[in-house]
């Protein structure tokens, strides 16, 4: 028996692992943390080792990326490619290639997911005995409630939750992760954040981008299933959570999941808003409206755009609205999270052009640009007594800092068994169990319409109160 791990990509040739997975894997060749791994490919195709390394070599675009030649051809060759159907006689051939731990990444379409692991398992691939086994899971973990439910129905016939890793690529971006260490890092902070000087919290993740050849996906899906439900409502964890005692995976997710528990009931009818982008100038750019992109039914209901607001229970943010919105098609790229805090007492400033000043704003910018600021409020230079807002601003990376992309630190916390940035189900469970009611009224009747270039659908501001606005997605502060 072999102590050597072993990767098995299932679905090698599709998109995910050629554009995401293979790449991450090479840096990680380069950063020289792959140590004895071996890969497998596995594919429908009928191609021999070689031809898929012609494949790769085709495929993964070296143009501006920064690696030696020969890690390359280091990475190339610790790759064989095996070719199959999801059948439990095909699987059976991976046997004798597995004298060891193994791990298996299913990059293939959600539809097959519990089938594939099944099939895996029934193949005897699951069996510790040699070693221990993983399953990697993309999103989405269903498509509402209850079929999240019977997934990991079926996912535990034949694995333990250890053995199952759920992918949040979100969770892997160094700037997200920089919330939770600039938050429990720095003792100044934690005192603050709650809702004695926080009147608000807001999560943007905001694309110009369309669907982008995505329709047979995306259609059907919509905003909120593909981005509020996981990525913006683990954000809002990352945010809300309280200091864990330790950095240990399950501690970690046990408070992320006592966020999800506290959440408030919501009404839909008056907490949640859709939009669906028509024709626009996006980045002085004409684009079509969303039913006129290849592949989308011309009667679609689907929403681009979700803005949820929701309330967390807890003593820390008993009251404070969490505001959350993502849509595609709108004016500017920004992916943040911001805390808005309450306006001082303007009792010294009386009858001053300070007597109304604008809040203050803790600002976690993650794209396109990436930095922590403080906005604040200081004296404007000259003879009056007028303000300005200043930024206090720490960029996350220099020059000379190497990131890590999300792919590259997730897949080393697999080969090292760390759950830290990976979805237990019961996250999975209760995330749904947010949305589902949304979901559930949002049968019936149709998006609002707003305009491709915009900020997205006027309704989004019913949930501010007075004095209250979104942060703008083109800010000068970035």
């Amino acid at each position: 028996m072999s102590s050597q791990p072993t990767l098995v990509v299932l679905g090698a040739s599709g998109d995910l692992a050629v554009r995401l997975l293979f790449p991450a894997l090479l840096s990680l060749e380069f950063r020289e943390r792959l140590e004895d791994l071996k890969i497998i490919g596995y594919a429908r195709q009928e191609w021999s080792t070689d031809e898929f390394h012609e494949h790769l070599r085709a495929a993964i675009d070296m143009d501006g990326v920064d690696i030696d030649q020969k890690y390359f051809e280091r990475f190339i060759d610790r790759i064989e490619f095996h070719g199959g159907d999801i059948s439990v006689s095909a699987l059976k051939g991976l046997e004798p290639e597995l004298d060891g731990p193994a791990i298996f990444y299913l990059a293939l379409p959600p539809g097959v997911f519990a089938d594939a692991a099944e099939k895996i398992a029934q193949a005897g691939l699951a069996d510790q005995t040699k070693g221990y086994r993983r399953l990697v899971i993309e999103k989405p973990f269903g498509t509402d409630l209850e079929t999240a439910l019977e997934l990991n129905e079926q996912l535990h016939r034949y694995w333990r939750e250890d053995q199952i890793f759920r992918i949040d690529h979100f969770l892997g971006k160094e700037t997200v992760q920089n919330m939770l260490v600039f938050r429990f890092a720095n003792r100044f902070i934690e005192p603050v954040l709650n809702s004695g000087h926080v009147d608000e919290i807001q999560i943007t993740v905001a694309e110009t981008l369309g669907v982008e050849g995505r329709s047979h996906y995306y259609d059907g899906i919509g905003a909120l299933r593909d981005m509020v439900q996981n990525h913006l409502i683990q954000m809002m964890t990352f945010a809300t959570m309280e200091p864990p005692a330790l950095w240990e995976a399950e501690m970690i997710r046990d408070h992320k999941v006592e966020v999800l528990k506290s959440v408030h009931a919501m009404n839909p009818d008056t907490d949640a808003v859709r939009g669906q982008y028509s024709a626009g100038l996006v980045e002085g750019v004409p684009r079509v409206g969303y039913r006129q992109e290849p592949g989308v039914e011309p009667t679609s209901r689907t929403d681009t755009f979700a803005a949820v607001q929701l309330h967390v229970d807890t003593w820390r943010w008993e009251g404070i609205p969490v505001l959350l919105r993502s849509g595609k098609r709108l004016a500017a790229k920004a992916h943040e999270v911001v805390f808005r805090f309450r306006e001082p007492p303007t009792s010294l400033f009386r009858h001053t052009p300070l007597e109304h000043a604008e809040p203050n704003w803790l600002v976690f910018r993650m794209s396109p640009s990436e930095a922590t600021e403080l906005v604040v409020r200081t004296k404007q230079p000259g003879l009056e007594l007028e303000t300005r807002e200043s930024v206090l601003r720490a960029d996350y990376a220099t020059a000379d800092d190497h990131e890590a992309s999300a792919y590259e630190s997730l897949l080393l916390d697999v080969l090292e068994g760390d759950h830290t940035p990976f979805l237990r189900f019961d996250e999975v469970e209760w995330s749904w169990r947010i949305v589902d009611p949304i979901l559930k009224a949002w049968e019936h009747g149709a998006p609002e319409e707003y305009v491709g270039g915009s900020d997205g659908p006027a309704g989004q501001h019913r949930f501010l109160g007075p004095g209250h606005y979104w942060r703008p997605l083109l800010n000068p502060a970035k």
